[in-house]
């Protein structure tokens, strides 16, 4: 299967039954792979957001910056030649971390035009119903309603957003509910295993209600149903 037939199958799942797939098929430490809840959907309508991690690091915060916009094209031109859809994650770097704004939906028309399926950012974003309008989901620290001139860092090197390390070529799935950076080594069987875990925790939770059982007695019922599945 090519890997944009993949990303296409992933985008069918959200975002927590995925993150509990891969605890079952892959030995990474999750606390690796999920960011913590400080990134949040600011566009909860959208999703869920499946793609190859784009990185940079920007400067929209610090005071007296002059503009340097070549940089944000270089990386739209990249986006552009990519087969498959791009996420673009940005460390923000400025000096003011409450005033970081790192787009808004001017910047989202661009990205979304250039084959970027959302944005991921621990720094701040605005003109949330411009950005619902595109349609391109962002995952943030929240809103700011201006920044400074944009300076870019380092371009296409490991950040660290959320609490974990996310490099160029990662794969980034996000949903209302948070972001998880998907290893590599159970990208291929992911897919397969979510339809399986889907099945398997609307059953589980189908015994998970019943008033009549114990609960020592659910929970054995939830651990022979994994084993029936194939986890």
């Amino acid at each position: 299967m090519s890997l944009l037939a993949t990303l296409q199958k992933l985008a069918d799942f959200d975002t927590a039954l995925l993150a509990n797939t891969i605890g079952y098929i892959d030995p990474k430490p999750p606390e690796l792979w999920y960011m913590g809840g400080s990134i949040q959907s600011v566009t909860p309508a959208l999703g869920p957001t499946v793609g190859i991690a784009v990185t940079c690091e920007l400067d929209t915060s610090t005071p007296g910056n002059k503009p340097d916009w070549e940089p944000f094209i270089e990386q739209l031109e990249q986006m552009r030649d990519m087969k498959e859809p791009a996420v673009w994650v940005v460390k923000a770097i400025g000096s003011r971390p409450d005033h970081e704004c790192i787009l808004g939906d001017g910047m989202a028309k661009l990205l979304h035009a250039a084959g970027s399926a959302g944005t991921v950012t621990d720094g701040g974003v605005r003109d949330v119903a411009g950005l619902l309008s595109v349609p391109y989901p962002v995952y943030s620290r929240g809103t700011v309603i201006h920044h400074t001139a944009l300076r870019f860092g380092k371009l296409n090197e490991p950040v660290e957003i959320g609490g974990i390390t996310v490099s160029p070529g990662d794969i980034i799935h996000a949903d209302r509910e948070g972001v998880i950076n998907i290893p590599e080594g159970c990208l291929e069987l992911l897919p397969e295993k979510a339809i399986k875990m889907r099945a398997l925790e609307h059953e589980s939770h189908i015994g998970n209600r019943q008033l009549d059982l114990a609960p020592r007695e659910a929970m054995q019922r939830s651990k022979e149903k994994l084993a029936e599945y194939g986890f």
